[in-house]
Parts: C-alpha cells; sequence; structure tokens
C-alpha cells in the first residue's frame, strides 16, 4: 500500500546510472587543454628535437651556416635528404593531430582528408629512408643499423599500406592499429635523441652500442604501440564499434 499526502508529487529524474531520487549528472565537455590534446601535444614535443634539427640541415642545404655535426649523406645525396626531412617534418607533425578523438568526432572529414595527405608523406618518408640507406652503406651503426634501417622503413611503409587497405574495407580497427604502428616508427628519431644519449654515455660510441641505442629507440616505440593497440580499453572500443556496424 502507498500513503497518499493529498497531492500527487512528480517522479523524480532518475540519474544515468540508474540509482533513483537524483538529479542527471552533469555534462562536462573536455577544454582544449582536456585528456583529447593530451596525445597530440606529447607526440609533438617528442617530435620537437628532430624537427628543429631537421630545419637546421635544410638551412645548411640551402647554403646556410652548419649548426650540426658533419654528415656525409647529407653532401653526398642533398636532394633525397631534402625530401625526406620535409616530408618527415609534415607526416610527424600533422600525424599528431591524428590521433585527437575530439578533432576526429568533430571533424571527420578533416581527418580524412590530413589521412590522405599522411598515406603519400608518410610513403615518401619510408621509400626515401630506404633509398638513403641503400645508397650509403657507410652509415654509423654499421652493417647490424644498417640491416635494421631496411627493416625499419619496410615496416612503416607496409604499416601505411595495410592501414589505407583497411580503412578501404571499412575495417576501422585494423586502419586505426597499423596506422598507430607505422607512425611510431616515424617517431622513433624523438625517442632516439634519448637511448643514444644514455648508449652513449654508457656504453661509448662503437659501432655496435651505436645500432643498439638507435635500434632501442624503434623497439620502445613499437612496444609502446603495440600496448595502446591492445589495451583492455582499445578493445572495448573496437567491440562497440563492431556491434554498431552489425
Amino acid at each position: 500500500m502507498t500513503t497518499r499526502t493529498g497531492r500527487d508529487e512528480p517522479p523524480r529524474a532518475a540519474h544515468p546510472s540508474g540509482d533513483p531520487g537524483t538529479g542527471p549528472a552533469p555534462h562536462r565537455q573536455p577544454g582544449p587543454g582536456g585528456s583529447t590534446w593530451r596525445i597530440p601535444v606529447a607526440l609533438v614535443v617528442l617530435s620537437v628535437v628532430p624537427v628543429v634539427a631537421g630545419s637546421l640541415r635544410l638551412l645548411e642545404v640551402g647554403g646556410g651556416s652548419q649548426l650540426l655535426p658533419t654528415n656525409p649523406r647529407i653532401d653526398a645525396f642533398p636532394a633525397p635528404v631534402v625530401v625526406h626531412i620535409v616530408a618527415a617534418v609534415l607526416y610527424v607533425l600533422l600525424g599528431a593531430f591524428q590521433f585527437s578523438a575530439r578533432l576526429r568526432r568533430r571533424r571527420p572529414g578533416w581527418h580524412r582528408t590530413a589521412g590522405r595527405v599522411l598515406v603519400g608523406a608518410g610513403l615518401v618518408v619510408a621509400v626515401s629512408a630506404l633509398w638513403l640507406t641503400l645508397a650509403y652503406p657507410g652509415a654509423p651503426g654499421g652493417d647490424l643499423l644498417w640491416a635494421i634501417r631496411l627493416l625499419v622503413g619496410s615496416a612503416m611503409a607496409a604499416g601505411i599500406v595495410l592501414g589505407f587497405t583497411a580503412i578501404r574495407r571499412r575495417d576501422i580497427a585494423a586502419h586505426r592499429a597499423w596506422m598507430i604502428r607505422a607512425y611510431a616508427l616515424a617517431v622513433g628519431a624523438g625517442t632516439q635523441v634519448f637511448t643514444q644519449s644514455v648508449g652513449e654515455a654508457v656504453f661509448g660510441t662503437s659501432e655496435l652500442s651505436t645500432a643498439l641505442s638507435v635500434s632501442s629507440g624503434w623497439v620502445l616505440n613499437a612496444a609502446v604501440a603495440e600496448w595502446v593497440i591492445r589495451r583492455p580499453s582499445a578493445r572495448r572500443g573496437r567491440t562497440r564499434a563492431a556491434l554498431a556496424g552489425s
């Protein structure tokens, strides 16, 4: 039985969590400094040193002062070096903003257009890196690093192609995974700033230590990329996307 008080009271709004009697929770929109921008900003920061170094190389090739250590590959092949640097700067900076969930949701057209540009720029980065590696086998790091550079360049190109073909067949999960892998390899130069500094301080500048310290930058990035792809929240997101499309 229910007791009447003489007037009927309107029912109270239910909370989104299902608990009755409480008002709806306020809807909060993340601001420009919210978590949706933390990853792009972090990736841009990681790329600052390689971007600045590449810009100084471009000035050097253009006849400016030499502010960085001599690189024999620049004197031997200036044109492909310029192409590689310009494409790499575009790829790492523009690509960082593809990781903003808010930007993808609010401007899907921008995301698609930027993605097409990034496919072209990323392939130029990978192919020019392979060309420079094959044309100049005497770079520091010896045969071991030479072989690893070929592997990384090939893996990056393959990741971009696989990511592009995945989105063409509307496999968003595979597209996301392959593009993350390719981008992780591309920003390896940012991580190598730290791994090379530690490697040289601890093990010196031998061919083997250089090869291992440079390679460890790519290995760390690849490991982080796989964690991002396979973490539980990412798997839940892929499940929701599959259910929505079924």
